[in-house]
């Protein structure tokens, strides 16, 4: 189901609005609509503790690492065989 939303801005505004909307060849309508979407995304889901939670919880696992020497000699190894990272 959709929803209409109104929002008020001034006249300048929405000049600026409809021309970066015409100037991507889509009506202020679209161009809102992704606005809006991008911004959804942009905005982080959770909390700080939340992320924190996810930090401690991924923290109690052991990953199979090399020492830093280690590691830098098999990326060395990757560029010289012709592999890309």
């Amino acid at each position: 189901m959709s929803k209409r939303l109104q929002v008020i801005v001034k006249d300048p505004e929405y000049r600026e609005i409809q021309r970066v909307a015409r100037s991507r060849h889509m009506s202020v309508a679209e161009w809102v609509r992704q606005a809006l979407d991008l911004a959804c995304r942009r905005d982080p889901i959770g909390g700080v503790s939340k992320k924190l939670e996810v930090i401690h919880a991924a923290a109690q696992y052991a990953y199979p690492v090399s020492d830093i020497d280690g590691m830098l000699a098999e990326i060395e190894r990757g560029y010289g065989a012709g592999a890309h990272p």
